[in-house]
């Protein structure tokens, strides 16, 4: 596999000098996409490793399935199509960690690898970047929107705004140059819905027009969480990587992703769920709400639960099996 690599710390090694000798720390191998967003994602969490291990990391970009075709998630087979190379390298050798956009992952664990650290999670909403500063609600009957994943198209419908919904594909500033006035581009639509954690990360929270309420539209599981893998049998990469966890988002992610999991769903279906941390009677405790919606808007399911943070797991299968039980697979069948 050809990669380009980049260092993401200053030099190609750390020389640590003791009384004995002077022992050279070999680079660590992040491999990554090549898109600004991945790029922006690997750095911050190379940079973070490096300051808490002294630890050099430098990048190798690699190529993904997702990345050269230009047909919608959905037809590619939806989930896995942004980490199976990135996976693969792994893997093989040719890279010692990954980082991914965490709702990019199958929820089936990959053997022989470890899912060794989750960071600390961005704003996980969706963010709407609409001409003329207009919100969602100010949007008149009839307007375009841009979005290429099924959940915002489900809830967007769903809303009853007469919204004429858009499939987009691109990068960041390939979607943003849709919107007039919001980049270089045809400027064709009247709005995009994106993760306002992305535009975050590459410095264009200027776009945004309304970060949208949970309560309109609700979050895909993990949106604005990073994964970071590692082979299982590398004990020094693992150690050093369960530097940069935060417990609080994993459980958060894996409440949500035991959700998606349970429905047998991808990240190309209509699911969304958002955990967040909550005081209960006994202490800190997960509020976990999650919806399945019909693509066309026409109807869906949506219901909430609350739990300890080391039953995070558990409590996203409890809330899947009561959406099941109210639908939620039919309508599902019926996106399909």
């Amino acid at each position: 596999m050809t990669a380009d690599v980049q260092t993401a710390s200053a030099g190609a090694a750390q020389v640590q000098t003791t009384a004995a000798a002077t022992v050279t720390t070999v680079p660590l191998r992040l491999g990554t996409r090549a898109s600004e967003l991945a790029r922006t994602q690997s750095r911050t969490v190379a940079d973070a490793l490096t300051a808490a291990t002294g630890v050099p990391v430098e990048l190798v970009l690699l190529s993904t399935e997702g990345d050269r075709s230009s047909a919608a998630i959905a037809q590619m087979g939806g989930t896995g199509v942004f980490v199976a190379a990135i996976r693969r390298a792994l893997l093989a050798g040719e890279v010692d960690l990954a980082v991914h956009s965490y709702k990019d992952l199958p929820t089936a664990p990959e053997p022989g690898l470890i899912l060794a650290a989750v960071p600390p999670r961005e704003d996980p909403r969706d963010a709407l970047v609409a001409r003329d500063g207009l919100t969602l609600g100010e949007l008149p009957a009839g307007s375009r929107i841009g979005t290429g994943a099924p959940r915002r198209v489900a809830q967007l419908r769903a809303l009853g705004l007469g919204l004429d919904i858009v499939p987009i594909r691109g990068n960041v500033d390939t979607r943003l140059g849709r919107v007039p006035g919001a980049g270089e581009g045809p400027g064709d639509l009247d709005a995009v819905v994106l993760a306002r954690a992305g535009l975050s990360r590459i410095g264009r929270l200027a776009h945004i027009t309304e970060t949208l309420d949970p309560l309109q539209v609700l979050p895909a599981p993990a949106q604005g969480a990073l994964a970071v893998e590692c082979r299982t049998s590398d004990a020094r990469t693992r150690e050093l990587l369960g530097r940069l966890e935060d417990a609080t988002t994993r459980a958060c992610v894996v409440a949500e992703r035991a959700t998606l999991a349970a429905l047998e769903a991808g990240c190309s279906a209509p699911v969304a769920a958002y955990a967040e941390l909550a005081e209960g009677e006994a202490g800190p405790e997960l509020f976990l709400r999650a919806s399945v919606t019909a693509l066309d808007g026409s109807d869906g399911v949506r219901g909430s639960a609350t739990g300890p943070l080391a039953d995070a797991a558990a409590l996203g299968r409890a809330l899947a099996a009561e959406l099941l039980d109210r639908g939620a697979a039919e309508l599902m069948a019926a996106g399909r």
